[in-house]
């Protein structure tokens, strides 16, 4: 039904940047964002806007990345700065649709992109 396609993963040293992008198909989403799993690790937030711009980030990424979105191209972006290696991981984009007056919700995922922060 949806289907959200990624962009933007790549290999970068410590303290560079990259941006991430990624564009859904049908109607637009309440809630778009990504999500991060290192190897051996389980799946975390790393950062979710809504469709009227609130904005939440993981801790680990607060001060460093930024969430933006484009209602109108249902696209969202990840602009990440000052990467450490400990951001290694396979990002996936996620996103989020209201189905019904009491507030479930249907999530939609990525295949995933690799960022990999290595000297």
């Amino acid at each position: 039904q949806v289907q959200l396609v990624e962009s933007g993963g790549g290999l970068v040293q410590p303290g560079e940047s990259l941006r991430l992008s990624c564009t859904a198909s049908g109607r637009r989403l309440d809630t778009m964002g990504w999500y991060r799993q290192a190897p051996g690790q389980e799946r975390e937030l790393v950062a979710t806007i809504t469709s009227g711009g609130t904005i939440k980030y993981g801790d680990s990424v607060k001060g460093r990345f930024t969430i933006s979105r484009d209602n109108f191209k249902n696209t969202v972006y990840l602009q990440m700065n000052s990467l450490k290696s400990e951001d290694t991981a396979v990002y996936y984009c996620n996103g989020q649709r209201v189905v019904n007056v009491e507030g479930a919700t249907v999530n939609f995922w990525g295949e995933g992109t690799l960022v990999t922060v290595s000297s």
